[in-house]
């Protein structure tokens, strides 16, 4: 029963990502502690950067074939962020494990009301990074990549919900590109974060594997779905907000009863 809880976990997660394309990662803690009984915060933190490390990368090379991603202007961001990425996972496993699913809950909270605001505009798709545009474009992409990494390797999370508007916000990129470019960042951060962890012996790896192969099967089906229900994504991506904020309130809720706030 754990291990088929764990396919159906992975499996959510998945259909997630295919279908508005993002937030999935954020559930996959939630689900490892509330639905899976990691005892260990620490322990569920380092599983699901292994676990989004690997789907980032399964979904990396679909998108390189298509020549969908700013790479230059990525990998700059990426190298930046890995630092942060460091610093937020050595930072995370010296918090108290409640307090930092209390933070997760807030986290949570913020970022689907933020899924609320509208879409960005379309975009410059020529925007590269070049002799001319390193001047403005770099300080801008070290700055944000530095601080998405941090958050990134700080909740064990792949981040993008937050690289991509960091991406846009950067470079004026579009939006289609800052969702396939941010798979190199994602990958990245959580192959930090994973790393950190796993030396630190937190990680459990016949979790992750479990998780992993729940996500693939996922992501194919969400996919597919996401081709049917093309026209209601907004719709979709609204009603994923609102569960985001649900569960990020009952994650908070049920820390802040446990901890107990010194006298």
């Amino acid at each position: 029963m754990f291990w088929l809880m764990g396919l159906l976990g992975g499996a959510s997660v998945g259909v997630t990502l295919g279908l508005i394309g993002g937030g999935g990662s954020i559930l996959a803690m939630p689900l490892m502690v509330h639905l899976l009984g990691v005892s260990s915060p620490h322990i569920a933190i380092g599983t699901t950067a292994v676990a989004v490390t690997a789907n980032a990368l399964a979904n990396l090379a679909p998108a390189a074939r298509r020549n969908l991603i700013k790479w230059r202007c990525t990998l700059l961001f990426a190298v930046s962020g890995v630092a942060g990425a460091a610093a937020g996972a050595a930072l995370g496993k010296r918090i108290d494990g409640q307090r930092l699913l209390l933070l997760f809950g807030l986290l949570m909270i913020v970022v689907g009301v933020l899924m609320f605001r509208p879409s960005a505009r379309p975009g410059d798709p020529q925007v590269h990074l070049d002799r001319q545009s390193v001047r403005y474009l770099a300080p801008r992409l070290i700055v944000l990549g530095l601080g998405t990494g941090m958050v990134s390797g700080f909740f064990g999370i792949g981040g993008g919900f937050l690289i991509v508007p960091a991406l846009i916000l950067a470079t004026g990129m579009p939006v289609l590109t800052a969702v396939t470019s941010s798979m190199v960042a994602v990958a990245a951060f959580g192959m930090t974060t994973a790393t950190s962890y796993a030396f630190a012996g937190l990680v459990d790896w016949s979790l992750a594997g479990i998780f992993i192969l729940g996500g693939i099967g996922g992501g194919l089906i969400g996919a597919r779905l996401a081709v049917r229900l093309s026209t209601r994504k907004h719709l979709l991506s609204r009603v994923f907000a609102v569960l985001v904020i649900a569960v990020g309130a009952y994650l908070g809720l049920s820390e802040l009863r446990d901890i107990r706030l010194p006298q």
